[in-house]
């Protein structure tokens, strides 16, 4: 969604959302002030695997680190992703045929490909064809999800389809979200969904008929 620049903004503290999984955020001026919305995942041997990084206030982030990986869900969220590259010598995981970024990543994934500490890679096409969402498979699992969905008044809504390559494409991944084992929803443009999030789900989609 918006502006693949690194947010000139920096957050100045992280929450913990469940045991091992991170969130911190930032209203940034690249989007019109909306919410960009990033996440740390611990491995079990205490290093961190980045998600869309935005900018984090250094204390916190040293607090990350060893950081092993960086993980991008799309081109669109690169953020702070290459500064954090060259910081933790961290190798950048971009899904394969994204648009030229700013740096060369590291590795490309693709559909059903695991990435560092256990995120497995679901395609969700619609804000354009290589974006993802990625499921950790945990107790209690968490699907971290990019540019679908965001938080509007304490409420899960669609992207606004002007955002989106193909907005009934982007329906049509939402819906298969539901196929999904999950029970925490982790945003990028919002503060992550812990209530029954796919109940949240199945009220949009029932709400919202046609873009």
């Amino acid at each position: 969604m918006g502006s693949m620049a690194e947010p000139p903004v920096t957050a100045d503290h992280m929450e913990e959302v469940v045991p091992g999984i991170l969130h911190w955020s930032v209203a940034n001026p690249n989007i019109g002030g909306d919410t960009s919305s990033a996440h740390a995942v611990r491995t079990d041997a205490g290093a961190s695997v980045l998600i869309d990084p935005v900018p984090l206030a250094d204390e916190a982030l040293e607090s990350l680190a060893p950081v092993h990986a960086i993980v991008l869900t799309a081109a669109t969220h690169q953020r702070s992703a290459w500064r954090y590259r060259k910081r933790f010598e961290a190798p950048v995981h971009l899904p394969r045929g994204s648009r030229e970024t700013d740096e060369e990543p590291d590795e490309h994934y693709g559909a059903g490909d695991v990435l560092p500490s256990g995120l497995e890679a679901v395609h969700v096409p619609g804000p354009e064809e290589p974006h993802f969402a990625l499921l950790l498979r945990k107790q209690p699992a968490v699907l971290f999800c990019p540019d679908l969905v965001m938080v509007e008044d304490g409420d899960l809504v669609f992207v606004p389809g002007e955002y989106h390559e193909d907005p009934n494409e982007t329906r049509r991944s939402v819906e298969r979200l539901l196929e999904l084992p999950f029970d925490v929803l982790c945003l990028d443009h919002g503060p992550p969904f812990l209530d029954d999030p796919k109940e949240s789900l199945r009220q949009l989609l029932a709400v919202t008929r046609a873009w």
